[in-house]
């Protein structure tokens, strides 16, 4: 019960629900509250039948056999093992993030940032990756939304107590207990100092998701002062200070949290640390102080802490970061607080020293860059949106060289999939069903939607202020039978929830057609200080609530996991018209594809990179629009025609036994291409295999022996130094240009107080594109050939001209050092003045 793997392993809910169904009905599926209601009786009767007893030794054992037999990352270690020696895999990975969604029991996310954080435990603990998870415990969550009679959204703030939640609390073990969960002695607590002196204090609890501990910082503790105890009163609420004091107690108190919780249990010590989004990004900071107090310098800490740290960003625009006011930094950080940290460098990590950047606020993200040796982006679009928009961290570089790559995000499919499709097999073998088969499965998920939406609409009518005589007409809401569309995510202004109504003549021609009618089902929070958001929610309600297009047309309140399983499951179609390219990644679209639902998406974030043309429909943006308003109409326009002319005509042309075979066969082709790749287990794995693991060894390397110091001063002599490096020649050999011609090429460069070995001398060379841009550049390394007589220094080399069309070539200087993670490590690049070499010519 209070390990929390039974929320995606349907054999344990069914046993859960076996108990007591309508105690298990009444508390949201929640075993824990079911438990405290269940009458002694029920209880005697449950230890008497042997029936369950049998049921219940079967789960016992399976979940013991989870969380203790190897799985695939036991298997890649051993193997890694075998072919490059013990250790390559990190022994243990701390993951951050400010919000986590598990399941709805525990309501501790937002959006699609928790949603994705609870994906990536869960999936992990699947795998056997052995990560450790951090976060804080809101005692109010985010917040229950409800509409007022005109519409309006309205918020609610319940208090969650930690001790009927599915949640231990870490405690230090008396002589003789084994296991966390079995500790009576002191609770663990952390501090973290703040401005002024003061002193912020919190709990930690743990929440076991598989194999993997959730460490959950709560500040709601009798040493705090009662403004301290508010912390962690609610995610993403109060002001600017507010949010600075839970980003320091996140990523300060999390590392402490993790170093008690390692302490304690014996479990291995995180050799890589992950920071999901800037919230989490002041851990670097304590691993840092944690190494100066070992004897490093702040310079050979950095080193060492960004070696073995991983940064990913989440947001596609400036206006999602936090940035806080460098002077509350500065006042929280004064020399001598929480370790004595040089305020002047912490205010130096998240300084936006670009052009364009604002000197007076420092920028999390930034200083998440800055202390992380690898970053990505969660989409390969949001990759190139990312590099674009962080390219004045690494002057000089073109953009596709700036050192953010991308891991494209994952689903957890145990928690997502409906039962009635995961029965088939993963989505090869589902794919392969019988199309009758398949057919009947999405009209049983459909009824099924239709069956919630009518029960949570009946509930938002009557918080609206309606009497049940008013209801009737909610029994008659949707059709099983009727093509659905659903529309559920966060609604800042970017996801245009209200793009459908720019026509609303056209949205009722298509909701009440009489011979294809679409009815769609809507959700979305808006943040509580977005009156925009409130706003288009509040015109999207009006519009539903029309009497002439009620029963098509639904927007359902208080958006959570539990309502976001049916909506995935059962719409057969999910739209998706954010103005591209603001969507970072998305993944409600890619559940909806495991259920073998179809997506109906502008070609933004994930659905950028895996639409083929057969698995859903692109909607055409109008890019190159600037005008907002004519932009919505275009794209609106194109919505439109797409539902009423490809997509309802598809679903309705039903052949032999009512089965629409060319729907079916989209559905086959979308679970064969994107099953398979929208999968968490995919995501986990490539973190590990892309990011974990280079962080692991490159972290191994900077420790071994003197490497941090030598880094350290080496990368400290090349700034001062890199003033002198100039290219003063470059020369080709001139011979006349053709098809597999070899070109000779010879550099003749100053390096000031630097040697041949600390730099890297290439000549980039490519087709010349129509602006005189090198297209698609390859880069060939040049080797000195100690002919030149100091101060200057001599480079050569040669490549075969091997493309035909225009091309050219430039030379540059890069520091070069055996642990530099990337060539644009430094920022630092040198190019000829003015730019020497070939300008154009023509292989034919």
């Amino acid at each position: 019960m209070l390990n929390l793997r039974w929320s995606w392993h349907p054999p344990t809910v069914e046993l859960f629900e076996s108990i007591d169904p309508a105690g298990w009905a009444a508390s949201g599926g929640d075993p824990v509250a079911m438990l405290s209601s269940l009458r002694p009786g029920r209880l005697a009767a449950l230890a008497a039948d042997e029936d369950f007893l049998r049921r219940l030794d079967v789960a016992v054992a399976d979940l013991r056999g989870y969380v203790s037999e190897p799985r695939w990352y036991q298997s890649a270690a051993a193997d890694e093992a075998v072919s490059a020696g013990p250790g390559v895999l990190p022994r243990a990975i701390a993951y951050f993030s400010p919000e986590y969604g598990i399941t709805a029991v525990l309501p501790q996310y937002s959006g699609g940032l928790g949603i994705l954080a609870g994906d990536h435990l869960k999936s992990a603990s699947d795998l056997g990756v052995p990560i450790i998870g951090v976060g804080l415990l809101y005692r109010h969550g985010y917040f229950t939304q409800s509409l007022s009679a005109d519409g309006w959204q309205a918020e609610r703030y319940p208090a969650d107590d930690p001790n009927g939640l599915p949640l231990t609390q870490l405690r230090r073990p008396r002589p003789g207990e084994r296991s966390p969960a079995e500790a009576t002695g002191e609770p663990v607590k952390v501090s973290v100092q703040l401005d002024e002196g003061k002193v912020l204090t919190a709990q930690v609890w743990l929440a076991q998701v598989g194999r993997v501990p959730l460490l959950m910082l709560d500040s709601y503790v009798e040493e705090n002062e009662p403004a301290l105890h508010e912390v962690t009163d609610r995610l993403y609420g109060g002001g600017t200070e507010h949010r600075l004091r839970q980003e320091l107690l996140l990523g300060i108190g999390g590392v402490r949290a993790v170093r008690a919780f390692c302490e304690i249990t014996g479990h291995p010590e995180p050799e890589v640390f992950h920071t999901n989004e800037g919230h989490a990004g002041f851990l670097g900071l304590e691993r840092i102080r944690e190494y100066l107090t070992a004897g490093l310098s702040f310079d050979e800490a950095l080193e060492q802490s960004r070696a073995g740290t991983v940064f990913t960003t989440h947001t596609p625009v400036p206006a999602g970061i936090d940035r806080f006011p460098r002077e509350l930094i500065e006042r929280y950080f004064a020399a001598g607080t929480d370790g004595g940290l040089p305020v002047d460098r912490i205010l130096a990590l998240g300084a936006e020293t670009y052009p364009g950047g604002d000197p007076h606020v420092f920028n999390m993200a930034v200083m998440g860059m800055r202390l992380a040796e690898r970053v990505n982006g969660v989409s390969v679009l949001h990759g190139q949106v990312s590099r674009e928009m962080f390219a004045g961290l690494w002057p000089g570089f073109d953009t596709a060289e700036v050192p953010i790559g991308s891991i494209t995000n994952g689903v957890h499919a145990p928690t997502w999939v409906a039962r009635e499709v995961s029965d088939l097999g993963d989505s090869s073998r589902a794919a392969a069903a019988d199309a009758a088969r398949l057919w009947e499965i999405r009209r049983e998920l459909r009824a099924r939607l239709v069956t919630e939406t009518r029960r949570r609409l009946h509930e938002s009518w009557r918080q609206r202020g309606a009497s049940g005589a008013e209801l009737t007409w909610i029994d008659d809401v949707l059709d099983e039978n009727v093509l659905t569309i659903g529309f559920a995510r966060r609604v800042p202004s970017y996801k245009r929830l209200t793009l459908m109504l720019n026509d609303p003549q056209r949205l009722a021609g298509l909701l009440l057609d009489p011979d294809r009618p679409v009815q769609i089902v809507i959700a979305g929070k808006a943040h509580p200080a977005d009156e925009g958001g409130k706003r288009l929610i509040q015109q999207m309600v009006r519009f539903a609530d029309s009497e002439a297009v009620r029963r098509r047309i639904v927007f359902l309140p208080d958006y959570d996991m539990a309502m976001a399983r049916f909506l995935v499951q059962g719409c057969d179609v999910w739209l998706n018209n954010p103005l591209r390219p603001l969507e970072a990644c998305g993944t409600s679209g890619m559940k909806v594809a495991l259920n073998g639902g179809l997506n109906l998406s502008v070609r933004d974030g994930w659905w950028d990179e895996w639409y083929d043309g057969g698995n859903g429909w692109e909607i055409p943006t109008a890019d190159g629009v600037e005008d907002p308003g004519r932009r919505d109409e275009l794209e609106a326009s194109a919505l439109y025609e797409l539902v009423g002319k490809s997509v309802a005509p598809l679903f309705y042309d039903a052949g032999a036994g009512g089965v629409p075979q060319g729907w079916v066969e989209m559905v086959r082709h979308g679970l064969r291409t994107l099953g398979p790749l929208v999968q968490a287990d995919r995501m986990v794995s490539d973190y590990v295999t892309n990011l974990y693991a280079p962080a692991a060894r490159a972290s191994r390397s900077v420790a071994a022996g003197d490497n941090a110091r030598v880094l350290a001063a080496w990368k400290t002599r090349v700034r001062q130094e890199w003033s002198g490096v100039r290219i003063e020649h470059v020369e080709a050999d001139g011979a006349e240009p053709s098809l597999g011609a070899v070109l000779d090429v010879r550099v003749t460069a100053v390096l000031g107080g630097l040697s041949a070995a600390d730099v890297c001398v290439e000549m980039v060379h490519g087709r010349i594109g129509d602006d005189d841009e090198l297209v698609e550049p390859s880069s060939l390394i040049l080797t000195p050939d100690d002919s030149a007589q100091a101060p200057q220094t001599r480079f050569a080399g040669s490549v075969e001209l091997g493309q035909p069309g225009p091309f050219g070539y430039t030379i540059r200087i890069l520091p070069y050092h055996p642990l530099l993670a990337s060539p644009a490590d430094l920022g630092l690049v040198t190019y000829p003045e003015p730019p020497g070499g070939m300008s154009t010519g023509d292989l034919r």
